[in-house]
């Protein structure tokens, strides 16, 4: 589904600062974001929006200004946010985007507007709604910087499955994953592996959905759609 009104919704999306990105002459430290979310966000039919880092406390000013928010994939979320020591194959922590990131997820949840966690975002996700995740598994990703792919089940009466009933294969590259699931949140879809790929709040909550895969890597845009409808709607809930 896609927004069709005049006003396409305002969608923000997370970038991440890299010390040297090198354009011309240049090599300078920039705030990225991979094409592919912001294509996605407007195939899907909304306006998008990159908002580089910032302080947490004006997470909520940024927040007020959209109609919806995405959470960008990146790097490993520090361990210490959920409790455990970290493990020897975790990457190094991203303390400032961590920061950023869950003060994003945390205005957004307060303001009922609505989110979608792509990857790390849906982890974080997990995270700040005190739940904890898997420091490593295999079979999740292909090559070093190559994407593999896998079919995921969704489960029946969620947001996702509405959106995406069938199983679906998707593109995918991470070695972490949801461990314990937060309190206020259900799995929504589900590897073969039993890994949780999809969470989002029961009924009622504000419109949040997390994916553990890449749909900004892929041609189907129902995920993104979804987040879309829902910001067009102007309501976080249901």
């Amino acid at each position: 589904m896609t927004a069709t009104s005049a006003r396409r919704p305002l969608i923000g999306v997370s970038t991440y600062l890299e010390p040297g990105a090198r354009w011309g002459v240049w090599e300078l430290e920039a705030a990225l974001l991979p094409a592919g979310y912001p294509r996605l966000v407007q195939r899907a039919g909304g306006l998008a929006a990159m908002l580089p880092p910032d302080a947490p406390e004006r997470a909520a000013a940024a927040v007020e200004r959209l109609d919806g928010l995405v959470i960008a994939g990146g790097p490993d979320v520090e361990p210490v946010r959920y409790g455990a020591a970290p493990d020897p194959r975790t990457g190094p922590p991203a303390r400032a985007r961590d920061a950023w990131e869950l003060a994003l997820i945390g205005a957004a949840l307060a303001a009922g507007v609505p989110l979608l966690g792509i990857c790390r975002g849906m982890q974080l996700l997990n995270v700040a709604l005190g739940g904890t995740l898997v420091q490593h598994l295999d079979g999740h990703a292909g090559a070093v910087g190559v994407f593999g792919a896998h079919p995921v089940v969704p489960v029946p009466g969620t947001r996702y499955a509405a959106a995406v009933p069938e199983p679906t294969s998707v593109p995918a590259y991470h070695h972490q994953a949801v461990d314990r699931l937060a309190a206020g949140l259900v799995a929504s879809a589900h590897a073969g592996d039993g890994t949780v790929e999809a969470l989002e709040p029961p009924p009622g909550a504000p419109w949040a959905l997390g994916v553990q895969w890449h749909p900004e890597r892929a041609e189907d845009t129902r995920v993104m759609g979804a987040l879309v409808a829902a910001a067009a709607a102007g309501t976080g809930g249901g």
